[in-house]
């Protein structure tokens, strides 16, 4: 809601559009184009809503535009699509369903054919069900496996869902050239001649319009801070949480009164790509002091990706069950040294972290602060990928008594996903292994593979999965390394014979 004491430069939106210019264009003029090709064509439009400055500049000027066209000329959808990964930055998706909410009840009020959505990630793709179920590492920068699951699929998958319903459609975006000169070059390559809309990078059959391609972050604030909400209310909520995630740094100032924040940035509370979450570490330092569980959990998960902690953190098994190594750095090529390859977190690792991470939810949520950090379906898929987990399987179940111990309840867990042995079991197993020198694990996929089968008429199969167990890197490491690397001095004296053999014949 608009505060009572705030003041803009304009009482409401249609004085500001009628007023300004930005970007070197009157702004009336800006919202003429917008009216025109949404007017052009029968192409439904999809309004990509982050819940950033630029999409919600974006979201503003798209329903200025409509608001201001008469009722029978508003005849194709406008669809608002939000994609939230379920590891948000608490405050800010508290604010996009707020945005999303108030859009889906004024539209209506407005009779605008428009309609706000919020689109997730599908269960099996999230970051907890491949962090904690299949154990893959925190995202880095030369492994950053998250946005493209998390981010890019579930909206793509509302586009191309459009496309195939109507035909073609535009996403409408709110990049900039001035964001990055990569950015720039993106969004000239794409351009049609003689067109404002561009193709889509990846999506056939869609386009992409920017209508602020050439804004710079100043212009955007300015826009944003100089008037009301089209749909009522204010950006006053937006420019503090930039402020915050800023550490409050807001150098650049749009007027005398009200400053710019510049390209600050939100996402992810669990992103390890950057060193430092600034943003969440911002907003903690500006009263939102609750957050500091999640920033210790984040930093706990930027340390486990760290090379000298691979060896506490990652089983030396990478989930096909073999050792695998790299020649070379990739980031720096003068590095020619073979390096291992570490695989999936231990589960011992994951168990510790879902552990630690219900249990800042619940003190979260007893504090009196309403979050949900792990949905309930991630858990019932995260049981499931650790009682079938490739290397080390759960044979104790160990997900439900967590779960228990934390909340002080259960879940309505599937009794089929449960497996098949207990800690007895393995508890036998290891005793036999020290006995008879034989990996306990590698029995038990021994034993997994031939239950898959049992029952069956025909055991079609049997022998190569059989087979493909036997064949994976049972030893430990230290006897893996050694084994590899007689190979390798064995090869290389290989070469050196043959090159002795042949001298002869090259000189």
């Amino acid at each position: 809601m608009m505060a009572a004491e705030e003041k803009f430069i304009f009482s409401d939106h249609l004085s500001m559009i009628q007023d300004y210019t930005i970007g070197g264009r009157p702004l009336v003029d800006l919202v003429r184009e917008i009216q025109t090709i949404y007017c052009s064509d029968d192409r439904p439009w999809i309004i990509g809503f982050s819940g950033g400055k630029d999409s919600t500049c974006i979201l503003s000027l798209i329903y200025m535009a409509l608001l201001q066209l008469p009722i029978e000329k508003r005849k194709k959808h406008v669809y608002v699509v939000s994609s939230d990964t379920l590891v948000e930055t608490p405050v800010v998706v508290d604010m996009i369903k707020r945005v999303i909410a108030t859009i889906n009840e004024a539209a209506p009020r407005e009779s605008l054919p428009m309609s706000a959505h919020s689109v997730v990630p599908k269960t099996d793709q999230t970051f907890w069900v491949n962090l904690l179920g299949r154990g893959y590492p925190a995202p880095n920068q030369s492994f950053r496996w998250c946005t493209e699951r998390m981010k890019i699929d579930p909206v793509s998958e509302f586009i191309l869902d459009k496309v195939a319903e109507f035909g073609e459609a535009v996403v409408v975006l709110g990049s900039r050239s001035q964001e990055s000169a990569s950015r720039a070059q993106v969004i000239s390559k794409h351009k049609i001649d003689g067109s404002a809309l561009s193709r889509h990078s990846s999506l056939p059959n869609a386009y992409t319009y920017m209508p602020i391609e050439n804004w710079s972050a100043d212009e955007v604030w300015m826009y944003l801070m100089s008037a009301p909400c089209p749909w009522g209310g204010s950006n006053r909520e937006l420019l503090e949480l930039y402020k915050g995630s800023n550490q409050g740094e807001c150098p650049i100032v749009i007027d005398k009164s009200t400053p710019s924040c510049g390209n600050s940035r939100f996402g992810c509370w669990t992103c390890t790509v950057v060193t430092e979450d600034k943003a969440l570490h911002g907003l903690i330092e500006s009263g939102a002091s609750w957050m500091k569980p999640l920033l210790a959990f984040r930093n706990m998960l930027y340390q486990s990706r760290q090379p000298e902690n691979s060896e506490e953190y990652r089983n030396f098994r990478r989930r096909t069950g073999r050792v695998s190594y790299n020649s070379g750095d990739i980031s720096d090529d003068s590095i020619h040294e073979i390096r291992h390859i570490p695989g999936p977190y231990w589960l011992s690792k994951r168990q510790e972290f879902l552990r630690e991470l219900l249990t800042i939810e619940k003190e979260i949520n007893e504090s009196g602060e309403s979050i949900e950090l792990i949905t309930r379906p991630e858990l019932h898929l995260i049981r499931r990928e650790w009682l079938r987990d490739p290397n080390e399987p759960d044979w104790e179940d160990s997900l439900p008594h967590i779960y228990r111990d934390v909340y002080g309840e259960d879940l309505d867990w599937v009794e089929d996903d449960a497996g098949a042995f207990t800690r007895a079991d393995s508890e036998t197993l290891e005793k036999l292994s020290d006995t008879y020198g034989v990996p306990s694990a590698l029995i038990r996929k021994m034993l997994e593979a031939e239950l898959q089968v049992s029952g069956l008429g025909k055991r079609r199969g049997i022998l190569n999965s059989l087979e493909s167990i036997l064949q994976r890197d049972w030893e430990e490491l230290e006897a893996i390394n050694e084994r590899n690397q007689s190979f390798r001095k064995r090869g290389k004296l290989y070469v050196e014979e043959v090159k002795d053999e042949f001298s002869e014949f090259l000189h």
